[in-house]
């Protein structure tokens, strides 16, 4: 009996080495001239910019990337502010949101929307629609909902 346990131990010792040596096959990376990942897309890579501040009178400072047609970024409002101290003994106002989340998928062509989330605590959810498009070397980012504010976006 133990000499068929040691066998059973030994083989199940070998197919766990072999399925660990064996060579995994991954789809090939397209490269560049140069050796580097060359984009899928040609709206790959980093995009920066600043907004105009719209009816709110808060630009956004946008900071996306977009890797395989997808996006992911963030947009900054560098004038919104937190609870400030309350002199009146009233409910405080809420804070205004600073930190927006990005979400979405590009296209090559057209334009193509992309959907805004705010970073805010308790029940105060705020989210948005953005309609992105390419013009010229850039990219044009127009609000569809809130303070409609306007971007322009440059690679880097």
């Amino acid at each position: 009996m133990k000499r068929l346990l040691a066998v059973v131990l030994l083989l199940a010792g070998a197919v766990t080495a072999n399925a660990q040596t064996r060579p995994a096959t991954a789809p090939p990376a397209a490269t560049s001239p140069d050796g580097t990942a060359a984009p899928v897309s040609p709206l790959d890579g980093q995009w920066r910019g600043r907004s105009d501040g719209g009816s709110c009178n808060a630009p956004l400072d946008f900071v996306l990337t977009i890797e395989n047609g997808f996006v992911d970024g963030s947009a900054y409002d560098t004038t919104a502010h937190g609870p400030v101290p309350n002199q009146r003994k009233g409910p405080p106002p809420a804070p205004t949101p600073s930190l927006w989340q990005i979400h979405g998928l590009a296209k090559s062509s057209g334009s193509f929307s992309l959907v805004t989330v705010a970073s805010v605590k308790a029940a105060d959810r705020r989210s948005g629609k953005l309609t992105v498009r390419s013009e010229g070397g850039g990219l044009v980012i127009s609000e569809t909902t809130g303070c409609r504010r306007t971007a322009r976006l440059a690679r880097g």
